[in-house]
């Protein structure tokens, strides 16, 4: 495949170079030179309608145009034509610029649309010389340079109010902090008051129930020992009984054996009562 790239070409002994650009130079009908045009990719600087088949085209629609610098020129600054093309007929649209007035004026092809902002009428800038408009540029350079003094001012002041806003901010914080802390102090404070009633008055119940239970409990050994003090003298009268009986004249045979009797019936009441006792103290 190498042979087939071209590394170097022939030029005869003969060969003009001067007749190759010359053939190539384009020309109008009238014979004068055709100016050159430059590819330029550009968005519509504002909405127009054409006039060869009606299509609205609106401001920003991007567009491949030719770009033509024209020999005319505004305070040293070149005015350039563009050719554009109709997205619905391809017809050719051209407009150029226009730095006297910062905006662009439609030349064939376009009808411009109405602008309600825009008087086309108005002549305001149209009659005055160069002087007067260096002047009244100058006046508007001064107007908003004052003017961007203003607004220097105006930020600063804004942001001098600002800071000081935040500072105000910054002690309502403190204090809504500093209120939040005491009432959090109080509310523990509360709290512990709280838990300090709660556990006194737990403390009363319970020594209140070790009253009761210690009055409940004399109660009891007072009942059990009035119960035995009955008991006992009942067992005391029924042994006056049985001593009368014995002094009594009667036979000695059943005499002693009825004691037997009763002395095992008082040593088995004796023993039921001790061990009754004993279970009621465990």
């Amino acid at each position: 495949m190498a042979e087939r790239k071209v590394l170097s070409k022939y030029y005869p002994p003969d060969f003009d170079p001067s007749a190759i650009a010359s053939s190539s130079k384009r020309s109008r009908k009238d014979g004068k030179a055709e100016s050159k045009l430059s590819a330029s990719r550009l968005m519509t600087p504002f909405s127009m309608k054409c006039t060869h088949c009606g299509e609205f085209i609106p401001k920003g629609r991007k567009f491949n145009a030719r770009k033509q610098t024209l020999d005319e020129r505004y305070l040293s600054i070149p005015i350039y034509r563009f050719h554009i093309r109709c997205t619905r007929c391809s017809g050719e649209i051209t407009f150029r610029t226009d730095p006297k007035n910062n905006d662009y004026q439609c030349e064939s092809g376009a009808k411009r649309n109405f602008e309600v902002w825009r008087d086309e009428t108005d002549e305001k800038y149209n009659n005055e010389t160069e002087e007067q408009t260096l002047d009244r540029l100058e006046r508007e350079h001064g107007a908003k340079e004052e003017q961007l003094e203003r607004d220097k001012m105006a930020e600063l002041e804004d942001k001098m109010l600002d800071s000081k806003r935040e500072m105000q901010i910054a002690d309502a914080l403190d204090e809504i902090r500093t209120r939040n802390a005491r009432i959090e102090r109080n509310e523990a404070r509360a709290g512990d008051a709280a838990i300090a009633t709660v556990q006194e008055k737990i403390d009363e119940d319970a020594l209140r129930l070790e009253r009761e239970a210690a009055e409940d409990a004399e109660a009891l050994r007072q009942f059990r020992a009035k119960q035995h003090a009955a008991k006992q003298a009942k067992l005391d009268e029924e042994i006056a009984e049985f001593e009368r009986q014995r002094n009594a004249p009667c036979d000695t045979s059943s005499w002693r054996k009825e004691l037997m009797e009763r002395r095992a019936e008082l040593r088995a009441r004796r023993l039921e009562r001790k061990q009754r006792l004993g279970q009621q103290k465990k």
